[in-house]
């Protein structure tokens, strides 16, 4: 838990689930049975408000294709593959925060472009290929 960043959860008055931002991500949060569960905002299926959804026996359903997920484990019980993201919440003076993990530093347009690239092609390689192909084509 050392990298991860401790985030306050303020309940909205009279709400037993919400959803809230930190550093550019959406997180849900649930209460059941008195204990505060939070997981990724969007359904791992289709990216579903998971905080809109129905809550029932420590599962939440996503309202948009119905996919259901244990909130003590992340298990999906709809289909076979997906599993919601968790975060531990801990209790710091009295009160709740989650522990999500440090927003990745800021990476430079190059940066994300190369760790994109194809191993072994350069990028001038590559479009100067597809150009040059494109023209010769047209030439004929």
């Amino acid at each position: 838990m050392s990298s991860d960043t401790l985030v306050l959860l303020e309940r909205p008055e009279g709400r037993t689930q919400w959803a809230f931002e930190h550093a550019g991500r959406s997180y849900a949060v649930f209460t059941v049975g008195g204990e505060l569960h939070v997981t990724d905002g969007a359904c791992p299926h289709h990216g579903g408000p998971l905080a809109e959804g129905l809550v029932r026996d420590g599962f939440v359903t996503c309202p948009w294709h119905w996919y259901s997920y244990e909130l003590a484990t992340g298990r999906c019980r709809t289909a076979v593959g997906y599993e919601l993201r968790r975060y531990p919440v801990v209790v710091v003076g009295g009160r709740p925060h989650a522990a999500l993990p440090a927003a990745a530093p800021a990476r430079s347009w190059s940066e994300i472009l190369r760790a994109h690239a194809r191993p072994g092609e350069s990028a001038g390689g590559t479009a100067g290929g597809a150009a040059g192909g494109a023209a010769g084509g047209a030439a004929t």
